[in-house]
């Protein structure tokens, strides 16, 4: 009985576990579905839906002329849904996947339409639906490939069905000028730690845009698949950057800059052109030697701090003419062109044509003696006043330029670590200091801003859809940084180089212009200056009387010449040159002249339009014209005189042979042509003979041959 009893009562436990269990798991269930449900089944959705972050098309930059410097263009990856038919319709199908894989094969030209027509038949029927077709398709691609066969909706039977085109959207970033001004323009690297280079890094908020989302299912195999042919949430573009780059001038400083360092066998170099009133900067060009080219590979002209060398005198002669310490006329003892100082002998590169020399030849002729031996005599006792001055002006603060990497400059003090008994007469004629090249041609552009120094500017404007979001005008870093006694004294001091002094082999007799050349040794890291390497640098502006544009050049460890008036100074000419003749408004005296020329030699103008002739007198000048004395007639080669032949503009008829003796080229052609005729040239000039006589009336589509001396 008790065993009974034992039996029973184990049987009851066992039972009475099995139903306390169940409840336990019945009520863990009822807890996972109304408790944890949202979280589970969020967790579940994870597993197989996500969001994919569509990229925005990353605003355009523009120059200042209206150009393209970059820009972003939409590429598609091509991927095939073979199941956008259902099973029950392999007969439609069927009937066009031939054609498609005929299509592709004939629009890529990369595989023939058997291989085409394998993969598409395999991917209907392992039912794969995000099969790839080709990669980085192009817009106009993806056009052309929406009208072929299962690429596009259509109806069959009076059933509709979907595309099986599936297009996957990325933006290439191009640059249309390619290394035009690359540095410049820079880039936004996002792999791994972000990297902001030039306008593309600093404006990256406003040219980026906001991102679209498409959510994305996992399918069999791993695969995602977009859940929608359309965006959820669609991208935003970017604002567009309107550059101050001047596309011309940008071509011209580099073409001139690379020339020079391959001239020179030069390490790197720099040229930046800027605009006197504003700062906006119109061309900045760098490049390194890699190998036997030449490459933009580091922005030296904002971020290369060095010793400035010559080029500084123009700011230890300014502070000591704004103190009234010297004048033009200020006589200094050069002696034999040395000077000893404590543990140091400071030598001018070449022997002084006189040992007594004024402010103003001492400049021209760049003597360190001169200028160290000023600064020293006057600012000795009391070094902080010039320091103090160049700190004033803001030599030693960043320019707080628009794109990143601004090197920030040293201009020691006399409180500095580093100051010696040498500090001061080193810095007088530019050692133991680091500018850059944009920092000190800031400061010759205050010069030739009579004493206004602007922070330079790469952006004038941000645009979104072509309205202004933000423009931006000249910032002024310092009103007046001299007085304008000393500014015109400088003024006249930066001419007198090119007149007379080392700049005078780069005088254009087309236009005046100003500055300074600079020599400076380069120090080698812990090997000091020994290793004997220079920097070459010039930095001025022009047109003197009336600057519109300032310029630096620098020029790094030339090994063919290193000083700075024969290395740099070739570039200011020629950059400088190309831009007088491309900047019309430099030529104050075009459409001025005031001419009467009637009845006396004018200009000898071949026939042709005298509206268009017209025109182009009365931009010259020449406001009176005999118009039966403007062309010389065909007997008259020589040129020796003026024969009145009649300037009359024939007009041109349909069927009727022109008069085109005495024409160029290009007219004669048009009259031609226009009168229906086809036309042979022979020789080269103006016209002298013409195979038809002038006033016939011929069919259209006759032969005529015109020749020229």
């Amino acid at each position: 009985m008790n065993i009974r009893k034992t039996i029973l009562m184990r049987v009851y436990l066992a039972f009475g576990l099995m139903v306390f269990g169940a409840l336990l798991v019945f009520g863990k269930l009822l807890h996972l579905q109304y408790v944890d449900g949202d979280q589970w089944r969020e967790m579940a959705d994870s597993l197989t839906i996500r969001e994919r972050v569509v990229e925005a098309a990353r605003g355009n930059i523009y120059s200042n002329d209206g150009s393209l410097l970059a820009t972003s263009v939409p590429e598609y990856d091509i991927r095939f849904d073979a199941m956008a038919i259902p099973s029950e319709h392999n007969d439609v199908f069927n009937a066009r996947v031939d054609s498609l894989a005929i299509n592709l094969a004939k629009y890529f030209g990369d595989r023939s339409s058997r291989q085409y027509l394998t993969q598409l038949k395999e991917a209907r029927a392992k039912k794969q639906r995000y099969v790839l077709i080709k990669r980085a398709v192009s817009h106009q691609q993806l056009k052309d490939l929406k009208k072929f066969p299962l690429f596009k909706n259509f109806k069959s039977e009076k059933k509709r069905f979907s595309s099986s085109l599936i297009a996957v959207r990325e933006n290439k970033r191009i640059l249309p000028f390619t290394n035009l001004a690359a540095r410049t323009i820079g880039y936004k690297n996002t792999k791994g730690d972000t990297v902001r280079v030039g306008l593309e890094g600093a404006y990256g908020d406003y040219i980026e845009g906001k991102s679209g989302v498409q959510l994305m299912q996992r399918i069999a195999g791993g695969v995602w698949i977009p859940v929608n042919r359309e965006m959820e949430i669609a991208p935003t573009d970017g604002s567009d950057i309107i550059a101050t780059i001047d596309v011309n001038m940008q071509d011209m400083a580099q073409r001139a800059l690379e020339k020079q360092l391959q001239i020179s066998n030069a390490d790197n170099g720099c040229v930046v052109l800027m605009e006197v009133q504003t700062g906006e900067i119109r061309a900045i060009a760098n490049f390194t030697k890699d190998g036997e080219v030449y490459r933009e590979k580091f922005n030296y002209a904002i971020a290369q701090g060095a010793d400035p060398g010559s080029t500084f005198k123009v700011a230890s002669y300014l502070v000591a003419l704004d103190d009234k310490k010297v004048d033009l006329n200020t006589v200094v003892d050069v002696g034999n062109g040395t000077y000893k100082v404590p543990s140091h002998t400071i030598k001018d590169s070449h022997a002084p044509k006189k040992s007594r020399m004024t402010v103003l030849e001492a400049f021209e002729e760049s003597s360190n003696v001169a200028v160290a031996k000023l600064i020293n005599q006057h600012y000795g006792a009391n070094p902080e006043k010039f320091t103090g001055k160049l700190h004033e002006w803001g030599l030693n603060q960043p320019l707080g330029i628009q794109i990143p990497g601004e090197a920030t400059p040293w201009v020691k003090m006399p409180d500095s670590r580093s100051w010696s008994k040498l500090s001061l007469v080193q810095m007088a004629y530019g050692y133991e200091l680091k500018l850059t090249p944009l920092q000190t041609l800031t400061l010759f552009n205050a010069v030739a801003n009579n004493g206004k120094m602007v922070a330079p500017l790469f952006v004038k404007e941000i645009q979104h859809l072509g309205q202004p979001v933000k423009k931006f005008e000249a910032r002024v870093i310092n009103k007046q940084i001299a007085s304008p006694e000393a500014i015109k004294s400088m003024q006249t001091m930066m001419k007198g180089v090119m007149d007379e002094g080392t700049g005078k082999r780069l005088k254009s007799p087309l236009y005046t212009s100003a500055g300074k050349t600079g020599t400076a040794q380069m120090a080698d890291g812990s090997r000091g200056y020994g290793q004997r390497r220079y920097q070459s640098s010039f930095a001025g502006y022009f047109p003197a009387e009336n600057p519109k544009y300032s310029m630096i050049v620098v020029i790094r460890n030339p090994r063919n010449g290193y000083y700075g008036g024969s290395v740099a100074g070739p570039v200011f000419r020629e950059l400088a040159d190309m831009v007088y003749a491309n900047d019309l408004s430099l030529h104050h005296t075009f459409g001025q002249r005031q001419v009467n020329v009637a009845g006396e030699k004018v200009p000898y103008t071949l026939r042709g339009s005298k509206e268009a002739t017209a025109k182009v007198y009365e931009k010259l000048g020449f406001k009176t014209v005999n118009w039966n004395a403007i062309v010389r007639s065909e007997k008259d080669s020589a040129g020796t005189g003026v024969t009145p032949t009649s300037f009359a503009t024939n007009e041109v008829k349909e069927g009727v042979v022109p008069n085109v003796k005495g024409m160029g080229l290009v007219d004669a052609i048009f009259a031609m042509e226009n009168a229906g005729y086809k036309t042979t040239v022979r020789g080269k000039g103006k016209v002298i003979n013409q195979s038809l006589a002038a006033g016939q009336r011929l069919k259209a589509g006759t032969h005529v041959l015109i020749e020229l001396n």
